[in-house]
């Protein structure tokens, strides 16, 4: 059997920390007992992007906000299905996270970051959200393992009434607020549509096969 190994450790801003693992060639992220990513489990990240880009057909021009990296799945979707003329802001608010993108995971990056319609920022999505107002197409959440703050307490915000609210506010008309779960929420589901959004809630499969577990996906449409 092979053995997991851990490579190293990140410290969350006003978290917890995380630890990259490998067994063979596949990758975790971990905090605590709660593994975050794997790099064999790609299929609801991917449709994050994808089933988004599916609501935003014919938008000429889209901004996207995306937070956070985690390994890279969801931007390297949308660059696949999102025109030239797109632009793409990826806010992450841990360093390292990039460090091990460009460094043990360099294959599974495949160049994304250096792609010309990609803007980084080190920086928490929620201030990027609170600085922008009708700017954004689509705000792509996937920062902890559903609507509260798993991975830091001050995530809770980001799902709040007002945080809902931000965002709402940061979105151009008929713009699309999607938001990656481990699980369902109906209470979660019942605070966006108070919020005014228009909410479609879908169940995706871990896996990029169609396998794995459900997860749970909210598109939340101005």
């Amino acid at each position: 059997m092979i053995a997991l190994e851990q490579l190293d450790t990140a410290q969350v801003p006003g978290g917890e920390e995380l630890r990259l693992m490998r067994r063979g060639a596949d990758f975790m992220i971990v905090l605590d007992r709660n593994e975050l990513m794997n790099s064999r489990m790609s299929g609801s990240e991917e449709a994050l992007a994808t089933m988004t880009a599916d609501r935003l057909a014919g938008r000429k021009g889209q901004h996207w906000l995306v937070g956070g990296y985690g390994m890279g799945f969801t931007l390297r979707a949308a660059l696949a299905v999102l025109g030239q003329d797109a632009k793409l802001t990826v806010a992450e608010l841990v360093p390292k996270i990039i460090e091990w993108a460009r460094g043990p995971m360099t294959e599974l990056t495949a160049d994304c970051l250096d792609d010309p319609r990609v803007s980084l920022l080190h920086s928490d999505v929620a201030l990027q959200i609170a600085k922008g107002r009708n700017s954004y197409d689509a705000i792509l959440l996937d920062v902890d393992n559903g609507p509260d703050g798993l991975v830091r307490a001050d995530n809770n915000r980001l799902y709040s009434r007002e945080g809902l609210a931000t965002a709402k506010a940061a979105l151009r008309p008929g713009g699309v607020l999607a938001i990656w779960s481990a699980a369902k929420d109906s209470v979660f589901a019942n605070r966006l549509r108070r919020a005014g959004f228009t909410v479609d809630e879908v169940q995706v499969r871990a896996r990029s096969n169609g396998k794995g577990a459900k997860h749970t996906i909210w598109f939340a449409r101005k």
